[in-house]
């Protein structure tokens, strides 16, 4: 498991001072789908939840994402509230939209054997025509790991798995269906057909902000990271670790796409809307070029009539 090397000595980033200015801000949104408690319960789920990604693929969102768990989170609700299987369910958005990209926000990486789980992100690649993204993580919900008897182990060894499932999952891409023989994961063959139509591969997005080992990963392998950016100091500085590890690693900061996550809360009648623009005008002047954001409210078409009207043009125009 090797990174990529410059050939030259690392030069230590100092944040603040080597922190360069966006002149030029770009800005692209996604839609992240982290509640499925609407009106009509379960009978009535898999019509909401086309209406709704539909109505964002028309609103102009880059990007649809859904969580990888099995119960419901605390901070948005209780673990009763209904939640769906991340894949089958990406499956479901694949069939209902024609251009976004689609992802789990993120995989939890010990849910499901790497080589398994490459071969569902080629399945959604290929029926979505090439709009697969892996997003993926160490994970961290013990409780629902232990309702339902799923794997979880040690952190640090959640973390050495995650590295050799980014690369099972890069060897399956590539065509080699040589054998994979790592610490935790051995595959005797890693044939993967049909192979994905993204190339060279789905882009990779690793989820987190831990400055140690995370965003290490992210240097050493991710097209894309996510980082929250509820506090905007913290999020700037989580980029400018990230530099220095890209440093270490021998890898150009500017090939990895920076994505913030969010919530998009405007308001019930649209009293925050504005806002809300000026936040995500901060989040890309930080260097940000992607925000995956929760829609307070989004069961109501009236939120993604907000969305669609007025904050998606103001970030075209940053």
């Amino acid at each position: 498991m090797r990174g990529k090397s410059s050939g030259s000595v690392p030069q230590p980033w100092v944040p603040g001072r080597n922190r360069k200015l966006v002149s030029v801000l770009s800005m692209k949104l996604g839609l992240h789908i982290s509640n499925f408690t609407w009106g009509g319960g379960a009978p009535e789920l898999r019509v909401k939840l086309g209406e709704i990604v539909a109505r964002a693929e028309e609103a102009g969102v880059d990007r649809i994402s859904v969580m990888d768990h099995v119960w419901q989170i605390g901070p948005i609700g209780p673990p009763e509230q209904e939640m769906l299987e991340a894949y089958t369910a990406l499956g479901w958005l694949a069939a209902k939209t024609e251009r976004v990209k689609l992802l789990t926000m993120v995989t939890a990486v010990v849910y499901r054997e790497p080589g398994l789980l490459a071969k569902a992100v080629t399945t959604l690649d290929v029926l979505s025509g090439g709009r697969a993204i892996l997003g993926i993580g160490a994970a961290w919900n013990a409780d629902e790991s232990a309702g339902l008897g799923l794997f979880f182990p040690p952190l640090a060894e959640r973390f050495e798995r995650l590295e050799e499932a980014i690369l099972i999952c890069k060897q399956m891409w590539s065509g080699d269906e040589g054998p994979f023989d790592g610490e935790h994961y051995h595959l005797a063959r890693t044939l993967n057909s049909p192979q994905v139509l993204s190339r060279p591969h789905p882009p990779i997005l690793i989820g987190g902000g831990g400055e140690k080992k995370t965003l290490r990963l992210v240097a050493k392998y991710a097209d894309a990271c996510n980082i929250g950016a509820y506090n905007l100091d913290d999020a700037a500085r989580k980029l400018d670790v990230l530099r220095q590890h890209c440093v270490n690693e021998g890898r150009d900061y500017d090939e990895i796409e920076k994505t913030a996550q969010i919530r998009y809360d405007l308001g019930e009648n649209g009293e925050n809307v504005g806002p809300t623009i000026e936040n995500l005008h901060r989040i890309a002047e930080l260097g940000y070029t992607q925000v995956h954001g929760s829609l307070l409210r989004v069961g109501d078409p009236r939120q993604l009539d907000l969305l669609a009207e007025q904050v998606i043009p103001a970030v075209e125009k940053f």
